[in-house]
């Protein structure tokens, strides 16, 4: 066995790709500081070769994660996120200068590396996900692959606005706000749109910048949308990682009501007409919004974590132990999970609501579902229950989807009292 050394990494220190350079150096990204930063372990010291309120890191839940490579051993192509934007750039590693490289992506990864070229993942606001060449001599892009040849007319494209707000405990939140736009249409002055707040599975996750069909489909139709990068989300440093840490539940909630609200005091969306909408992890949020507050006047959970009991007990072996985290040890603080559990205070739950299930779900059985579409259902409140029969946890027939996002908003145009410009197939709202 050889010699082993320990030169980073604890409890308190995220370590990130530790990576051997041309000339036998190790590189490696750590939030020693709160921020995922670059550093060099070089002559049995630790040198910090960035230091900027930047992650140059990720969350790894998958293998063979890159956000740097190595052109030569004296430069490194990274890529770091500020305000939910990603960024591509060039480290000099002697005189630890770091130079931007200007690419019309927002949303970049998986970078790989050979002495003339680097290749990336990469994708924009306007641009699906692609594999992207940039030559480090000529500094020309080209597009190897990409993951779709759809195209659609800028003028129906919604761009993302980066926002930060203040929210509970004067603390301070961040998301991507999406305004309507559709060149065809034109609302009238007087008019402000809905609005639908996402809130992000994972939950420690992130929502991305680039081009999203599900959001521009709301957009298109005159609804805005807000996604939230609530406490808790990666890419916003250490601190406002561990927000959430003993507080799902809560924060995430506190973010995405406080964003709504700051988008009304704005003037930029109608404060009767807020709705809230997410999946998995977000539809625990969703759930929680709106059984424990009373800013959204409407909601859609896709198959949405109701119960954190059934939850913690059932999960695959990946996220056994995640809920210690998010929630607190179980079962020793049981009560907790009780008392975050929507599931558990159905009769508060008095908000109009559309929910979407698929059958074959072992991470949220239907029954989670259907419990609280039972709840609503006899407390006499508007609801709808779309099944999809041969779906599991997350929808992958594109059929689904569409009648998913068709039904969603057939829901919020009765609930409304909205006229649709193109019919869709209706949805069975009881109690309306």
């Amino acid at each position: 066995m050889g010699n082993t050394q320990k030169i980073a990494g604890d409890l308190d220190e995220s370590i990130f790709q530790p990576q051997w350079s041309p000339d036998g150096k190790l590189y490696f990204v750590s939030d020693r500081t709160g921020w995922w930063n670059i550093y060099r372990w070089q002559d049995e010291n630790v040198e910090a070769l960035t230091q900027m309120e930047a992650e140059f890191g990720q969350p790894q839940w998958n293998f063979g994660m890159s956000t740097y490579a190595f052109g030569s051993a004296n430069q490194i192509i990274c890529t770091y996120t500020q305000q939910g934007i990603w960024y591509l750039a060039s480290l000099d590693t002697l005189t630890r200068h770091l130079e931007l490289i200007n690419t019309p992506y927002t949303d970049i990864s998986s970078l790989h590396a050979t002495s003339k070229q680097v290749v990336f993942r990469a994708s924009s606001p306007t641009q699906l996900a692609a594999i992207v060449r940039l030559d480090l001599i000529t500094k020309e892009l080209e597009v190897l692959r990409s993951s779709s040849d759809v195209t659609i007319d800028a003028g129906y494209l919604s761009l993302p606005e980066t926002i930060e707000y203040e929210t509970s405990d004067g603390k301070t939140a961040y998301a991507l706000f999406y305004s309507p736009r559709n060149r065809d249409y034109t609302a009238p002055e007087t008019e402000k749109p809905p609005l639908i707040v996402k809130s992000h599975g994972g939950p420690t996750a992130a929502t991305s910048s680039s081009l999203n069909f599900n959001i521009q489909y709301w957009t298109s139709r005159g609804i805005a949308v807000l996604d939230v990068n609530y406490g808790g989300s990666t890419g916003y440093g250490r601190e406002y990682r561990q927000r959430l840490s003993g507080n799902w539940g809560i924060v995430d909630v506190d973010d995405c009501v406080f964003g709504a609200r700051y988008l009304v005091s704005r003037g930029d969306v109608d404060g009767a007409r807020l709705t809230i909408s997410g999946g998995s992890a977000g539809g625990y949020t969703t759930l929680c919004a709106l059984t424990f507050r009373d800013t959204f006047k409407a909601g859609a959970s896709y198959f949405g974590v109701s119960d954190l009991e059934a939850l913690v007990r059932d999960t695959h072996k990946f996220e056994s132990r995640y809920l210690d985290g998010l929630v607190g040890p179980y079962p020793q603080q049981r009560q907790i999970y009780q008392q975050r559990s929507p599931i558990n205070f159905s009769e508060r739950l008095d908000c109009p609501m559309i929910f979407f299930q698929g059958l074959e779900d072992r991470v949220v059985p239907p029954n989670q579902t259907e419990a609280m579409v039972t709840a609503l259902r006899t407390k006499g409140v508007p609801v709808a229950y779309v099944a999809f029969e041969g779906e599991e946890h997350g929808f992958r027939k594109a059929a689904n989807i569409k009648r998913s996002l068709s039904a969603e908003l057939y829901f919020y145009s009765r609930i409304f009292n909205f006229e649709i410009a193109q019919p869709v197939e209706p949805v069975v709202i009881e109690n309306f």
